[in-house]
């Protein structure tokens, strides 16, 4: 296998495109997929998200779809522990359990196979962005409801005008990232 050497001084938040306007005006939509176009960026992402996840000692990465698949499965293999993708309702093909949560704008469905994650598991879940917490608080819920150990949940970018990293602490849940972005 061949690895980049570490860059602790490498400035990812430089490899995050800004996009004004998107998906509706006043939004800055922020790009991980220049991020993950760097090799050095992409690569010292993983590295970091998984020094801190190793710290938690987890049994499994727990990665949220989409885009936290692709940094928990590449934080999964440098860690040698396993994967457990947490996908919408109706995308895995086993018997599922799952959760429902409120959006802002409805309710949606999170799931995973049955068996995926049991009692006494520990995870660290993984996503690509913290915004307003919905989600990675649906995927918590979701491993307790299993009796899982949540150790952490670890973002590569937080964006705490949202409220997200607040409303994950009021419930207990650990929160970790490696950018902050002010605004929305």
């Amino acid at each position: 296998m061949i690895a980049l050497p570490p860059r602790p001084d490498l400035d990812l938040a430089s490899l995050v495109r800004t996009i004004p306007d998107f998906p509706k005006p006043g939004i800055q939509f922020r790009d991980i997929t220049t991020l993950i176009g760097d090799a050095a960026g992409f690569s010292e992402a993983v590295r970091r998200l998984s020094v801190l996840a190793a710290g938690h000692r987890p049994d499994f990465i727990v990665a949220v779809e989409a885009r936290g698949f692709l940094f928990g499965a590449a934080m999964a293999t440098a860690m040698g522990v396993g994967l457990v993708p947490v996908r919408k309702a109706g995308k895995l093909p086993g018997v599922t359990i799952g959760v429902d949560y409120e959006l802002e704008y409805g309710v949606d469905r999170l799931e995973l196979h049955e068996g995926a994650v049991e009692a006494g598991h520990r995870v660290v879940l993984v996503d690509d962005l913290l915004a307003t917490g919905g989600t990675i608080l649906a995927t918590a819920e979701l491993m307790r409801s299993v009796g899982a150990e949540v150790a952490a949940a670890l973002f590569v970018i937080d964006l705490p005008d949202l409220g997200g990293s607040g409303r994950l602490a009021d419930a207990g849940l650990r929160c970790e990232t490696l950018i902050a972005f002010e605004g929305d």
